[in-house]
Order: C-alpha cells, then structure tokens, then sequence
C-alpha cells in the first residue's frame, strides 16, 4: 500500500522506530507523532490542566490543546510540544507531561474529585493568606501542577539564523486558496513567496483523494515559475505595522539533530507589497458534559487522520455535528470499516441525511449530545427524549471559525457573519485580502476562485496589471444547509470550552457574576483564550456563553484582541545568530593585545571590552585599582581611552551646527584649543557630553562618551540631513581610526616632554584645553591638554595602526618616574574624588542644571533641547542636584542605588546615590549623588538607605569635587 505525498509516493513498507515514554512503536515517513501513536493504539496522549484527567488527541493540527510531550532528550530536551505537528523520522524520542507515575496511572488525577471546589479564579481567592505562603508554597505548588513540561537548562546545541526577504505579493497558507492565488500573482510576474506552516502543501485538498492530480498540477506549475518561493514548514507568526510579518521556518525539527553545517530553525521578516491571507478555518467545539474524555475528538481531525494517515481513531462512532461539514467525516468513517457510525445532527433533517444513509450510516436529525463517559455517548431530541450509543469515539462539529488572528493583527476589525456564525476579517487597514476559507468562503472550488481573485488583485496593486493566464480549478459544490448556532448543551457535569487552561462553561457564568463582564476581562480571570491554539477551538464559544450570561449576542460580545503570536515561537529562533558573541559584537581597542599580554582584567563596558585594572601577584580585591589610582596621584599613569566617541567635524557652516547642538558656544573657540560642551535631547534632559576641539577655521573634531558615540552621530546626521539642511557643514566618526592615550598625574609633563617632538608642553605655551600636534617615536600625533583624573593630564591621539608604537614609547620614557597602566575601575574612582559626571549621573533624568552645568546655558542664540529646558518642572530649584556625600562614620561602605532620606524608617526619598568609591585621597568611602535641594545642603547629614540590605548609613553632605575644587592640579 502506499501513500501520495506532495510530488510522488512513499513506500508504506518503510518503518521508523520511535519511542514514546520509553516503549518503542513503529510509524512510516510522513507520519505526525500523533497519527502514529493512534494506529498503534496509544489514546491517552495528554493530561488537563487543572483536575488531571487523562485527555485524547483533540484535532489533527496547531489547535491541539491537550497532546502535548517532551520531545527529544539532553540539551535538545523541548517541553510542550503539540503531537499533532511532530514529524516522524527514525529515532524520536517523546514522553507524556505532567502525570505520576505514568501516563496510564496517574495519581495526581485524584484532584479530580476536587473539581467542583477549584473554579475559575479560585487560586486569587484562596491563597491570598497568609501573605509570605504564595511565594513560597502555594505559588511553586501551582506551577507544578500546571500540565507544562520543564525545560533543559543546557546550553542549546544548535543554530538558528535570520533572514529578512523582500517580495511583491506574501501568500500565507497552501490550502486551495492559497496556490491559486500564488499561481495568479506569480503567472502575472510578481515576485511571490508562499508560506505554509505544514510539511505539506494543500491544506485541505491532502483530505480528498479526487483533488490530488490538481493538488500535484498547481505544485508542478508553481515551482518552474522563476519569481516564486514555496517556503513549507514556515508559521507566520505576526502581522505588523507597514507590511511586516514575521515567521519561523523549522528547517530541521524533522530531523533528530540537524544536518552539518545546517541551522536547525530560521527567523524570517517579510516586508510584502500586497499580503494575500489564506489561513484556512479551524473547527469550533460544542461545550457539554464530557467533552473533554478520551475519544472525543474535532471531526476535521477525524477526517484528517483517516484521509491523510490511514488511521482509523475507533471502531464505533458519533459523529455529532451543526454543520455539513462532518457529514465526510461520517462517510469516511464507514469507508474505513467501522462497525456501526451514528450521526447526530442538532438540525432538522437536510438534503444530504438520504445518502448518508446509503453508505449505511444512522443519521439522527433534531439531537444533542448531552453526555460521553465509560464509551457511551449520550443522545437526547430537542423534546427531552434520550438516548444511549455504544461508541468508543465521538466526533464533534460546531462549525468554522476562520482563521482571523493575522488579519486583525493588522489593524482590520472583525464582522459578524450570521449565515456562519462567526466573526470575518473585516475592510483591511493595510496592504492585504484575506482568500478563502479565511474570509468565509465554503468549498473548495469556491475557496480556489475567491485566490485566484485575490492573487491578481495583489499583482496588480503591486504594478503587475497583466500577464496572468487561466488554469483548470476544481468543479463548484453544491450549496450547503445552513449551520443552526450550537455553543452549548446544558447538562449535568463539566462542559468545557478552553480544553487546555480548563476553562468550563460555568466558569465564564462565575466570571461575569463576579463582575468581569467584558471578554478581555474574562480571558484574563479565567485564563480561557490564553492557550496555544489561541481560542481557535473554543474562543467563540466562551465568548457566546458569556453573551448569553450577558443577555447579549456574539456579535455584541466580541472577541479577545489576537496577538502575535499565533503559535508557540521558540526562543533561539527569535533570537537567531544573536546569541553569546554574536548578540552584540565585541569591539576592542588597538591595544588589546598589549593589555591581555601584560595581565590586565578584560570585561565589557557597552560594546568594547576594556581593562578594568592590572592585577600584580598578591593582589586581591581593591588592592591594584588603589595601587593605580595612588600612582597617578603622585606620579603618573597611562590609560587607554581610545573608546571615546570621536566625530571629525568640517566647514563652513561647522561652529554654527555646534552652537545649535550645544549648550555652549564654539563660534569664540580659538584654533588649537579645547572646550568642554553639553549636549540636550530635544525635552530638554541632557544627552551626552564630550570636548570639543577646534584644529582649524573650519575643522573641528568632537569627543562623545564612549556609551553614546553612535547615538550622537545619529543625532547630528538626523539635525544636519532633516532640520538645517542649508548648513555647509560634514563629519563622520573616526573612533576606530585613531587611538587615544591618556597620560595623567604631577610627573606626566615631565614623561611627555622626554618624547613628544615640534610641541612645547610648558604651561605657559599649552596651557589647559589646548590641542597641537607633534611626533611620538615618529609617529605624527595630536595631543590635548585635558583632564579626566582630576590631575595635570594629556591624551595623545594616534593612528590606531602606530597605537602601541606611541604606547611603548610614552612608557619608557615613564619609568623613571614609576609609570603605571591604570584601568576603567582607577579612572572611575579619580572622576569621582573630583566631582566629574558619567553615564550614573548622565541617566536620562537630569538636567544641566541639574549637574551644576546650568550656567552654560546663558549664550545668546537658540540650541537644541534650551526651550523644554524651561520648563517650570525642571527649572524648579528644588529639584535633585548633584552633590557630594561622605560617611559620617568613615568607616562605613556607601551603595551605588541607595535612596538619601531624612531620617532611618522615611519612606519619602529625596535622592539617590549614583557612583560610589573608595577614596585614595580622603581615606574612606565618598559618592556623587541626586539630592532634593542639592545646593542649599551643603553640611547637612541625610541617610542612604538601601532596603535590599536592611542598612542605612549617616552621610555628610558635601561638594561634588571632593578634591582641588579650585582646579589647581589640572591648570598647573
């Protein structure tokens, strides 16, 4: 025997050995776990949520609720799977969630009996007390029992990757619909990629043996098309703003591990023109006492496993049904040789019941069912008379719901259709049409007209207004009995309408009693809708019920909004090749080798990865970074600095675009010297700052903080291209294209003068701020006079190609006087003993004045961000202003973070600590902070308090320059 599958036939003789729970059955190529484990007899495939009783295999697709398994083992260990989607290959390895201490014997199912106690929110109700119980008892014992797997926490093994595509028209779904409309786009000469998340390409067609020649001919003729790209096995998860839409293509989930060199998942973004939506319908279900047991299963599902896998789910049926559409899930039942098939439709008799009951099917016309247990379906006429069927499968039917979570997702609002009794994609706000069953449409032929339609539309929105031609389409059917409405069959016992969260149809009547009338409200208080299938089994259904609670109608009620995603999306994919180094590239300076040679402790700061400080044998904790600190204090010291953001800056129009950009004026900034400037965001809260250094009339170059250097370009390029295009006026960043050197302490002009020539350094000629150039070991380099330690300072500026040429060069020439490299840790605790801010203090919250700064801004003309500024919320003085601190007793270790307080046991904060150290010139702890009132507190005592240690110290309010606050040391 063998089976059609997508361009040919695979050999049913094949057998693929997988494990399930530790037994091992066989399966053929093609296969889903779930088709396998059912045509080996296996039903009890998942457990609830909440009462743990054991639940079958629900549908054939991504709306499975209950079937969910651990797949594979070890690293590759992924929980709550759907085996509904689960590809066989050889070797898989799969177990059951949630139960003890196994599958078949479950203990944990005796919550059961519980049941009638455990209502929708009960948890909010009951374990509210004592308060310290839910973090550590009832929350850990509730999420144990949740029904989910638990996840490896092994590093993942394998890759995922990303690619953004570009196309005229974006099919999403591979049903009659969607090959239409690809085949219609493409023949016109768009540029097409169809997207289909099954392995197989039809959607509904691989159910009907008569249209699989037509099935083969549209995939045939879709291939040779030269601007169409098929992509199975691809969900599109999410529709966005502009056209976006983002999917997952599982490259390699039907393999055990992936091929060599091979990803295993890829992330993609779609950016269409014209997006065409054929997703298909998915099969609602009917709320009634044991809906939820094992055995009941979608009568699509049914279809789909008889049609597609050759499994047979019983041996005796009910199909009960509102719809026409079961009445081929009945046929195909008695096809597969059933023993007896009863179908019970809700309505009164139709067209169709004479030949159903040719192919010897019971067909009961006006019945419900109202109860399933222990193999018996319980039947009962609108009148009250019942009845009892022997079957150990039930199929039911509530209708169709189209597919509508990626429509709404784009901004299209949902409308009612009464003849269906559903909710429809309504007008489109983007570039989109949904096709098909999606929109509606019923059959088929039908669904294969209403693509092709919508495949030319979308070509011709997208310039192709011909060349299409007219291909054979499957033959029109017949019109179908209307679907009479059935949510509910009131009985007796739990009637359930989210299978996976546990939500019955009396816990949305308890919800809308206790207040939560509106369906966002509902969803939330009784979970329901939140599950993986995303209420594509029962969301109408909950949402009728409570209609009706409501004294309303559906359409009145609405639905929960859809958001992405529409499946469950793995974590690696999104992530893609951004994981570890790759998820933000490390940079490092040019003398990075030179820092790793001579011992220095290498961690991240932003993107670069710097020398924090150079420990010597012996040296723990504090000791290096006091060590380097105290030598640039006495003597001198050479730091890498070569991160700073570095913008060259030219022409005619340069120091005009710095006035607008600045707080300060640059236009009066002599050539070959420096000046420090304030940069504010448009609100009027400071951005960065950095120095400004004019090298010629009209040559600039400009220093950023190493954390904003590309925000700044960014800002500048947006100012320069957008705002003031008429400026004459350049720049580009060459941060990478020269290295920085600082030199910092007493001896470091006496250092510098040993090998810096065609530069006089005495005071007298470079003064403080002052920029030139000269050589170093022959290497021609600028060198500023400016200062970050608080020390007389220089920073020579080189090619990054000569940077450890200079390096070495400025060291030899150090070691008389006791020269040492210093890191980021001895730099930080400099700036703060001098009062000078960085990134803690320049947060995004504080303004110049803020900073003490606020004087900068008193030049004439405007600049960016100085109308905001005057806002009287920050221009109120008694806003947090930077200020110094000290421990009264000193002793005592201040914490980054703390909040200042007036007095211990104050809730009311009136600052914040940002930046702490330990002082080498003071002798014990010191730190910048935010402080109410900042200027007016000068020797007052406040408390940091930082709650997270149960401590709160007694701190002196000071200056923020904790040392030479006169600027002797720089200027000298």
């Amino acid at each position: 025997m063998s089976r059609l599958l997508q361009g040919g036939y695979i050999d049913r003789s094949k057998r693929l050995m997988f494990q399930f729970d530790g037994r091992r059955f066989f399966g053929h190529p093609g296969d889903t776990l779930a088709s396998a484990l059912l045509a080996s007899g296996v039903r009890l495939a998942g457990r609830s949520f909440k009462y743990h009783r054991p639940r079958g295999i629900m549908t054939g697709g991504p709306d499975e609720p209950s079937a969910l398994v651990t797949l594979r083992e070890g690293s590759r260990t992924e929980p709550n799977t759907k085996m509904t989607e689960i590809e066989l290959y050889e070797g898989l390895r799969a177990k059951s969630q949630n139960r003890w201490p196994s599958l078949n014997i479950d203990l944990m199912a005796v919550n059961s009996l519980a049941g009638s106690m455990i209502s929708a929110g009960f948890y909010y109700k009951t374990f509210m007390w004592p308060a310290p119980f839910w973090e550590k008892l009832y929350e850990p014992l509730i999420r144990r029992a949740a029904g989910l797997g638990r996840a490896t926490e092994l590093p993942d093994p394998d890759r995922y990757e990303t690619v953004h595509a570009h196309c005229d028209v974006l099919v999403v779904g591979s049903g009659p619909a969607g090959l239409a409309a690809t085949r219609a786009a493409g023949e016109a000469g768009a540029r097409v990629i169809l997207c289909e998340r099954d392995f197989l390409l039809g959607g509904g067609l691989l159910l009907d043996p008569a249209l699989e020649a037509w099935r083969k001919e549209m995939i045939a003729a879709l291939e040779i098309l030269p601007d169409v790209q098929l992509l199975p096995r691809t969900n599109v998860f999410g529709y966005y703003d502009h056209n976006l839409l983002g999917g997952v293509e599982q490259v390699a989930d039907h393999l055990a591990e992936p091929r060599q060199h091979d990803v295993r998942q890829r992330y993609r973004t779609f950016r269409a023109k014209q997006v065409v939506l054929a997703t298909g319908a998915s099969e609602r279900l009917i709320a009634f006492s044991g809906n939820d047991r094992p055995g009941v299963m979608m009568a699509g599902a049914a279809l789909t496993y008889i049609r597609r896998f050759d499994v047979v789910p019983g041996k005796r049926a009910v199909v009960f049904t509102n719809n026409d559409s079961a009445y081929a899930t009945a046929i195909a039942l008695v096809e597969a040789g059933l023993d007896r098939v009863v179908l019970a439709d809700f309505r009164e008799e139709t067209r169709l019941v004479t030949g159903l009951k040719a192919h010897g099917i019971d067909v009961r016309s006006g019945v419900e069912v109202s109860d399933f247990r222990k193999n018996k379906v319980s039947i009962r006429t609108r009148s009250g008379v019942g009845d009892t069927i022997a079957a150990d499968l039930l199929c039911i039917s509530g209708g169709w719901n189209p597919n509508v979570h990626l429509a709404s997702q784009s901004g299209a609002k949902l409308s009612w259709d009464p003849t269906l009794a559903t909710f429809i994609p309504g007008s489109p706000v983007q570039a989109e049409r949904s096709a098909g069953a999606a929109r509606g449409t019923a059959g088929i032929g039908e669904a294969a007209r209403d693509g092709v339609a919508a495949g030319r539309a979308a070509a011709n929105a997208s310039g192709f207004l011909g060349g299409a031609t007219d291909f054979p389409l499957p033959a029109l059917e017949g019109p179908c009995a209307p679907l009479e409405p059935l949510w509910e069959v009131k009985s007796p016992g739990k009637a359930f309408v989210d299978l996976q969260h546990d939500v019955t149809a009396d816990d949305i009547r308890l919800a809308y009693r206790e207040g939560f009338s509106h369906i966002e409200h509902v969803k939330r208080y009784t979970t329901h809708n939140m599950a993986t299938d995303q209420g594509k089994l029962g969301g109408l259904v909950g949402a009728a019920i409570l209609a009706e609670a409501r004294g309303k109608t559906p359409e009145e009620v609405g639905l929960p909004t859809f958001r992405p995603y529409t499946k469950p999306v793995s974590i690696g994919a999104l992530a893609g090749g951004s994981t570890g180094k790759r998820f933000q590239p490390i940079r490092v300076t040019a003398l990075h080798d030179w820092h790793l040679r001579n011992g220095a402790s290498m961690q991240p700061s932003g993107m670069w990865l710097r020398p924090f400080y150079y420990p010597r044998a012996g040296e723990t904790g504090w000791d290096p970074i006091l060590r380097e600190a105290r030598a640039v204090r006495r003597s001198v010291g050479i730091c890498d600095v070569s991160t700073l953001g570095k913008i060259d800056l030219q022409g005619r129009d340069a120091a005009a675009f710095l006035n607008r950009l600045y707080i300060n004026s640059f236009s009066n900034l002599a050539v070959g010297k420096c000046r420090y400037g304030l940069m504010l965001r448009e609100d009027g809260i400071v951005f960065d700052d950095g120095t400004i250094s004019r090298l010629g009339e009209l040559h600039f170059l400009v220093t950023t903080t190493t954390a904003n250097a590309e925000p700044v370009l960014e800002h500048m390029e947006f100012y320069a291209q957008t705002v003031w295009p008429e400026l004459d006026v350049q720049f580009c960043s060459v941060t990478d294209q020269w290295a920085q050197i600082a030199v910092a302490g007493p001896r470091s002009r006496a250092t510098l003068a040993k090998v810096v020539e065609g530069l006089d350094l005495t005071n007298e000629a470079f003064g403080f701020m002052s920029v030139g150039e000269g050589r170093v070991a022959g290497q021609p380099v600028r060198v500023f006079r400016i200062s970050f330690s608080g020390e007389l300072a220089y920073e020579i500026a080189v090619s990054s190609r000569h940077a450890e040429i200079v390096w070495q060069a400025v060291l030899a020439a150090g070691q008389e006087f006791g020269i040492v490299p210093y890191g980021l840790d001895a730099m930080g605790l400099m700036r703060i003993e001098k009062g000078y801010v960085t990134g803690a203090e320049l947060n995004g919250q504080t303004t110049a004045a803020d900073l003490g700064a606020g004087r900068m801004m008193k030049k004439t003309g405007d600049f960016i961000g100085r109308v905001m500024s005057a806002r009287p919320a920050l221009a109120d003085t008694g806003r947090p202003r930077l200020v110094g601190i000290r421990p009264v007793e000193s002793g005592k270790h201040l914490r980054s973070g703390a909040h200042l307080v007036s007095k211990p046991g104050s809730s009311r904060s009136l600052g914040w600590v940002t930046s702490v150290t330990r002082s080498i010139e003071l002798g014990h702890w010191i730190g910048l902070a935010m402080l109410e009132h900042g200027d007016a507190m000068n020797g007052r005592t406040v408390y940091a308090v930082s709650p997270l240690h149960d401590e709160a110290i007694e701190v002196v309010v000071s200056s923020p320059r904790h040392i030479d606050p006169e600027n002797v040391r720089v200027c000298t």
